[in-house]
């Protein structure tokens, strides 16, 4: 892998351990030569991976749409930055330009970017690791949700298993390494797409 995204929080949480696991995420993946590419904000979770990878020197690409810059939230320290006009667009890029993702504490907006990683991987869009760090807890329900779906038949244990899980950098990195993609994607083919 030589590029992740990120997606996490633009708050910072009620838990000073979110703002240091993210500053620690981004040295991590400064420290393995990984390029972070994340959301492009100055605030919350993503400015501390951003300013994590940064304080080790490593490459750090923000995606960040126009009205949001417009708001001044546009981390002004970065290596690049790709303005987007839309949503859409951030998160297109943000596929572009990634070998894998990791999700850190979020609210709704990092779970539709999550869930619809985790979506075009079931359907073979893409064959990048997913993975959640699991920050003081933070995932544990999800991670049962998911159980639960494959329990009530809506979720195949292949799929299920597409999303890895750690509490642990190190650990969260080195499984997502040596991750193997699904071989029968749901449905459709990337040259069906």
């Amino acid at each position: 892998m030589k590029s992740i995204v990120v997606f996490c929080g633009s708050s910072t949480g009620l838990d000073p351990v979110y703002m240091d696991q993210a500053l620690q995420l981004g040295a991590a993946l400064a420290q393995r030569n990984i390029t972070l590419v994340y959301g492009g904000a100055k605030v919350g979770l993503m400015g501390a991976v951003a300013d994590g990878a940064l304080q080790e020197g490593g490459k750090v690409i923000g995606v960040l749409p126009h009205f949001l810059q417009q708001k001044e939230l546009a981390h002004n320290g970065l290596t690049e930055l790709v303005l987007v006009d839309t949503m859409h667009e951030r998160k297109t890029k943000m596929n572009e330009l990634s070998d894998g993702v990791i999700a850190l504490p979020g609210g709704f907006g990092t779970m539709e970017e999550l869930f619809e990683m985790l979506t075009w991987g079931q359907l073979g869009l893409h064959q990048k690791p997913v993975g959640m760090l699991n920050v003081n807890g933070f995932y544990d329900a999800l991670h049962q949700l998911s159980q639960t779906m494959t329990e009530k038949g809506f979720l195949s244990a292949a799929s299920r298993d597409m999303l890895l899980y750690s509490d642990q950098i190190d650990e969260l990195l080195t499984k997502m390494e040596q991750y193997h993609p699904v071989e029968k994607p749901k449905w459709i083919t990337p040259a069906q797409s």
